[in-house]
């Protein structure tokens, strides 16, 4: 004999999931666009390394702080994107009865990874400089440009070079790969395929999205520090706040 209770639950659970799913990839699709353009604005400045070093990327970045670090902008259209496109869609994987895709597909690696890596990073070079206390001292937004990132990559070059490469391939990576999925779900009626094979997609994406950082990098890198002793004492003690730079 059935058990009414269990036949209730299952229509919930199957009520339920009729909701939120489309309102979950919704959201989760819907964020993506504002993630990209904050991406790219962001990574403009090591790219532009390779033509003028670290002063033009530095330049560079406070054009685009103007986009991403106002009031404003911060809050809406960069934090709140970030943490709502994982959310929803670790919500989306919880609350369906069959997930779309494996935990272990390249999607879901990336996205989990890059989320992870984002919040250390955000932590990194936004919370932990502001520290008002003694050794840092809060470092003001004028003097947080790009001899921060060089000389994290100058005084632990293998955790440096690894962190900011692996973030960059990752989040590469993954936009590829959902850019199919949005691709799929809203633009293939009208558009038809989605141009290229997936090989070729993920190619180009760490060529074009990953290869020019690298070279900026490299070429902030090979120059020498730019900071008085002081600043690199206070640089040091905020990049010590997060775990991969305790010794």
């Amino acid at each position: 004999m059935d058990d009414p209770s269990s036949d209730r639950e299952q229509s919930f659970l199957r009520r339920l999931t009729l909701v939120t799913q489309p309102a979950l990839t919704r959201i989760a699709h819907g964020s993506a666009p504002f993630i990209t353009t904050f991406v790219l604005i962001h990574l403009t400045a090591p790219v532009m390394a390779n033509l003028g070093g670290t002063s033009l990327a530095s330049r560079v970045m406070l054009l685009g702080r103007e986009y991403y670090q106002t009031p404003f902008g911060e809050k809406y259209l960069v934090l709140a994107p970030l943490v709502v496109h994982p959310l929803s869609a670790a919500l989306k994987r919880v609350l369906s009865p069959k997930p779309a895709r494996r935990l272990s597909s390249i999607l879901s690696i990336t996205g989990y990874t890059a989320a992870i890596s984002v919040a250390l990073h955000y932590f990194t070079h936004r919370i932990a400089p502001t520290d008002p206390s003694p050794p840092i001292y809060a470092v003001g937004p004028s003097e947080l440009d790009y001899e921060y990132v060089k000389f994290a990559l100058q005084e632990w070059p293998w955790r440096s070079w690894l962190a900011y490469v692996g973030l960059t391939a990752c989040i590469a990576w993954h936009a590829v790969e959902g850019m199919a999925v949005i691709w799929k779900t809203w633009l293939r009626p009208h558009l038809g395929g989605m141009p290229g094979t997936r090989k070729s997609r993920t190619i180009w994406a760490l060529t074009a999205g990953v290869l020019p950082v690298v070279t900026g990098m490299f070429s902030m890198w090979k120059e020498p520090l730019m900071v008085f002793a002081s600043h690199a004492d206070r640089f040091r003690a905020a990049f010590s706040r997060n775990p991969l730079y305790w010794y």
